[in-house]
């Protein structure tokens, strides 16, 4: 099988490894890639917003399924594109996207299908955005209904603050605050059948202790072991089955990654936020501990064939990713400086390896960063503890200039995990 896989960051770093290593795959491409992507595929330029660009690429690498990994080319209609020229495509169309294009539609949607969620409203004038702020007061949580990357969402206790981002986007949703912890649960699904990943936690804010901006991201780790054994049944069949359900019966199936956030409140599982696809730095974790190939896992959620694949494998094993992000993250980060000390941990520590998000390849073949989020450090071992001593050492030998990254990631729940 020939694969392509459509975007940039660590999430598509991630996917090609986990390809490059299927038996099944005989290729793995990648558009446009980063320099870390570049040592497991071969690299090609394309606009990953063109459809049929992507399209016409695909089809001249012969390849047998496409991947489209970030959310702006599935909102643009790309796997449309894609599938209209007979190829498979792991993703949903253009019209199921807009559960993560719009958060006004997965708000629809979720009441329709009865799946739980915060109470909210949805504003786009003044004068509704000050009625809902008044309305669930302190906690303030104020979303960009539209895509940002992660970082459309303020949830501060500055009603000032709250307001100012509301006014600067064109519609916002503003909703309850949800208590307790929050979990991410991947599921995929060929618009019929729902197969769940292993859930996963990811951290946010920039700094340590949940202190600092919000950020797409800055680590994660699985599994949970605070969490609930019957969590991932109890979402398939109040979240998950019901959503794909819904969406099948408006004549838009979903068939792709459907990610599903989610807060475990006193008052039960709520739905914070849907994705339409892998979650980063989540992926990185989650596919760490699948066994089970993942081409064809992909390939069979693309071609209606799910309900015959076989049950998932995992390892026992937990995952913990730690993310490196460049000086002024999350804000206008500094790009251009050289990262040293990638080959050291190639060498030394065997249970871990660095996914490339932001990094481009210099002409005299240094590796530079190139974007805000730069790295994920990844790790396994027999327990949390493990997996977070490996990640960090690994995260030690590297050195960039400016950067920072949490030193916290996954230290509560290994901490449950040790008491337990």
């Amino acid at each position: 099988m020939k694969v392509l896989v459509i975007g940039g960051g660590a999430r598509e770093h991630a996917l090609c490894r986990s390809l490059s290593t299927d038996p099944d795959v005989s290729e793995v491409h990648c558009a446009p890639g980063n320099a870390g992507v570049a040592a497991l595929a071969e690299l090609h330029e394309v606009d990953a917003l063109d459809g049929a660009a992507v399209a016409d690429l695909a089809a001249g690498l012969g390849a047998d399924l496409v991947v489209v990994g970030p959310e702006a080319p599935l909102v643009a209609g790309v796997a449309d594109a894609v599938r209209a020229r007979g190829i498979a495509c792991f993703g949903p169309s253009g019209e199921a996207a807009q559960l993560e294009g719009s958060k006004a539609f997965a708000k629809d949607v979720m009441a329709e299908a009865n799946v739980p969620t915060a109470r909210s409203y949805v504003c786009t004038s003044p004068a509704e955005v000050d009625a809902a702020l008044g309305a669930f007061g302190a906690p303030y949580v104020v979303k960009d209904d539209g895509l940002a990357a992660g970082k459309g969402v303020v949830v501060t206790d500055d009603i000032e603050a709250a307001r100012a981002h509301a006014l600067a986007c064109d519609r916002v949703v503003i909703e309850e605050f949800l208590d307790g912890p929050e979990v991410s649960l991947f599921a995929v699904t060929d618009g019929e059948t729902v197969v769940p990943l292993r859930p996963a936690q990811d951290f946010k804010r920039a700094l340590d202790s949940d202190e600092g901006p919000n950020t797409g991201g800055m680590g994660a780790y699985s599994p949970l072991p605070w969490a609930d054994p019957e969590l991932v049944d109890e979402v398939l069949a109040t979240v998950l089955q019901p959503t794909v359900d819904e969406l099948r019966r408006r004549g838009t199936p979903f068939s792709g990654l459907l990610y599903a956030g989610l807060a475990i409140t006193s008052r039960g599982i709520r739905v914070i936020e849907f994705n339409a696809r892998f979650g980063d730095p989540e992926t990185q974790v989650v596919l760490a501990r699948l066994k089970t190939p993942l081409a064809g896992l992909l390939h069979a959620a693309a071609t209606g064939r799910l309900a015959d694949f076989p049950r998932l494998r995992w390892s026992d094993d937990a995952a913990v990713t730690v993310v490196i992000a460049s000086h002024n993250y999350p804000g206008t980060p500094r790009t251009g400086d050289p990262i040293e000390g990638l080959p050291e941990v190639e060498e030394q520590d065997r249970h871990a390896y660095v996914l490339h998000a932001g990094t481009r390849a210099a002409d005299d073949g240094r590796i530079l960063s190139a974007g805000g989020r730069v790295l994920s450090v990844t790790a396994t071992g027999p327990d949390l503890a493990k997996a977070r001593e490996r990640a960090y050492r690994a995260v030690g030998r590297i050195r960039l200039d400016g950067s920072h990254h949490r030193t916290d990631i996954a230290a509560a729940a290994a901490a449950v995990e040790a008491a337990s």
